[in-house]
C-alpha cells in the first residue's frame, strides 16, 4: 500500500469538500486552479482508492432525538465475532463497531432517546447470542468529534 495515497491537491480538494460538500466539479477546479478535467480524474481515482468513502450528508443524531451516546466494551465467546456483529448490526441505535485489543472483543457506539432507552438498547446487545459480558459507560459531551481535517492540512501543507 502507497505510503502516501494522497498528495497536496488530493488534500485541498478534500478540504474544500468537506467544508462545503456541495461543490460541483466546476467549481471545485475554479476554486483550486486546475482543470475540470483534473478535478474529476483526482475524484475518481479517490473514490477507487477507497479514501474518498461517499458523499453523506452529516446528521446530527442528538436533533433527531438521539441525545444519549455510549460506548460499550464487549466481550463475546470464542469463534462468535461473526454472529455477534450480525446480531450487533441488526440493532438500530448501534452506530459502530469496532474489534479491539485489550480487555474485550468489541467497542461499540450506540445512541438512545433517553437513559430507560439506552437501558433497552443495553438489553438488546446483551441478548446476542455470544455476548458473554459488557461494560458501557454514557459520553457526557465530545470535545473533539471525528476529524480527518489535521490530517488533510498537514498533507495539504506538505505541497506537491
Amino acid at each position: 500500500m502507497d505510503v502516501n495515497p494522497i498528495d497536496s491537491l488530493d488534500a485541498r480538494l478534500l478540504l474544500l469538500l468537506t467544508d462545503e460538500p456541495r461543490l460541483g466539479v466546476l467549481e471545485c477546479s475554479r476554486r483550486l486552479g486546475v482543470a475540470r478535467g483534473t478535478v474529476q480524474a483526482r475524484l475518481d481515482r479517490l473514490v477507487r482508492t477507497g479514501v474518498l468513502a461517499g458523499f453523506p450528508p452529516e446528521l446530527s443524531l442528538e436533533a433527531m432525538g438521539y441525545g444519549l451516546t455510549a460506548f460499550a466494551v464487549v466481550e463475546i465467546a470464542q469463534g462468535y465475532r461473526g454472529p455477534v456483529t450480525e446480531g450487533l448490526a441488526s440493532i438500530d441505535e448501534v452506530c459502530e463497531v469496532h474489534a479491539t485489543t485489550g480487555q474485550g472483543d468489541l467497542l461499540v457506539r450506540m445512541v438512545a432517546q433517553s437513559n430507560e432507552d439506552l437501558q433497552r438498547v443495553i438489553d438488546e446487545v446483551v441478548n446476542v447470542k455470544g455476548v458473554q459480558r459488557m461494560s458501557t459507560s454514557i459520553a457526557l459531551s465530545t470535545p473533539i468529534p471525528l476529524r480527518s481535517r489535521p490530517l488533510l492540512e498537514r498533507v495539504a501543507k506538505a505541497g506537491p
